[in-house]
């Protein structure tokens, strides 16, 4: 059994050092443990200083792609590389990495296919009062859009086994987070949480400038992804709520015209008919989302079966290089093994 820690980075060599300090080289279960770091377009020296503090691939991309690309990109290296569990964590040092196994137990004991460590977000000193509700609301909105138990949708402290790793595909270009999570739900992937604990704030979050920014980004991605996976019930109660504002207008047109005062109030007539033109059009638009729907489904499992033939092929991760080898051993090629540095397209490795 072989578990990868995958650590997606922007500019860390500062806190890259102190992360891969506390990451384990044991975990039960285990008879590998390995490191990767997947560089989103880094212009500091953060690849040097992975090599130097001992982690064993690196997945360089060549600019930066966002949050959500650098995980894919990860993930797909990480089952060319023959990983059984996949533990993604975050650069910064944010979580405790002495949970681990932890994290990973339920996928050994067979409970889930992908366990999100929960950060108890009411125990975190730096998060603000409003900070909190907003992280519980959030995660409540996401439990019930990908109908799990997930306490903490945001944690980026996550383990997945290689059958959860190979169905996941995450097309945000802004975050992994909810997506992924969604995503596991409507694909019946067995979900989990476990308690954890973080660590000291090393610095400012560098997906939100401010708190009214990481609100507006986490609604407008949550409202896109759950419409691309639940279409009819998003667009149809949206045109039921449009046709129900539509009767107000029309309800008064009509008690008027009953008093005889009809001619003085055909403006709510015509408001009602924009209203109610409003509704045909986006009930069109639940039909067609749900018939996209179904082509996304198609286009998941061809997605599926074309990385399950590259596995079986033992084709090479894209863009990557290994790592520190403290052993003195060059990598050899193969399909579970650290291949050469590759040349292939950027794209591939965010959609293999």
């Amino acid at each position: 059994m072989k578990l990868i820690i995958q650590i997606p980075c922007f500019n860390e060599e500062e806190t890259l050092p102190l992360t891969l300090a506390d990451l384990p080289r044991e975990v039960p279960g285990f008879d590998e443990v390995e490191w990767l770091v997947i560089d989103d377009g880094s212009v500091d020296r953060t690849v040097e200083v992975a090599r130097a503090n001992g982690v064993d691939h690196i997945v360089k991309l060549t600019n930066n792609k966002g949050l959500a690309a650098g995980f894919q990109a990860g993930l797909d290296a990480c089952l060319k590389l023959g990983a059984d569990v996949i533990v993604n964590t975050d650069a910064d040092n944010q979580y405790d990495a002495s949970y681990v196994p932890a994290l990973v137990k339920p996928i050994i004991d067979g409970e889930a296919d992908m366990v999100v460590g929960d950060r108890q977000v009411e125990k975190i000193e730096h998060f603000s009062p409003l900070k909190i509700r907003l992280q519980k609301l959030g995660s409540a909105v996401v439990r019930r859009a990908s109908e799990t138990e997930i306490a903490d949708a945001t944690s980026g402290f996550r383990a997945y086994n290689r059958e959860a790793a190979i169905q996941l595909a995450v097309v945000s270009r802004f975050t992994y987070t909810l997506e992924s999570l969604i995503q596991a739900g409507k694909l019946l992937v067995a979900t989990k949480h476990v308690p954890v604990e973080t660590n000291e704030k090393l610095r400012e979050s560098r997906l939100f400038p401010s708190m009214w920014a990481y609100v507006r980004r986490n609604t407008v991605s949550i409202f896109r992804i759950y419409s691309q996976y639940e279409p009819m019930r998003v667009f149809f109660t949206l045109a039921v709520i449009l046709f129900a504002l539509a009767c107000i207008p029309w309800l008064r047109f009509f008690v008027s015209w009953v008093q005889g005062e009809g001619a003085g109030h055909v403006q709510s007539l015509i408001f009602g008919g924009v209203l109610f033109t409003a509704a045909v059009m986006v009930a069109a638009l639940a039909v067609i989302g749900d018939l996209l729907h179904g082509q996304r489904i198609l286009t998941q499992r061809v997605f599926e079966r074309v990385r399950r033939i590259e596995l079986h092929l033992g084709i090479p991760p894209s863009h990557y290089e290994p790592g520190a080898h403290p052993t003195g051993q060059e990598p050899t090629t193969g399909a579970h093994s650290a291949p050469a540095a590759q040349t292939t397209d950027e794209h591939e490795a965010i959609r293999p």
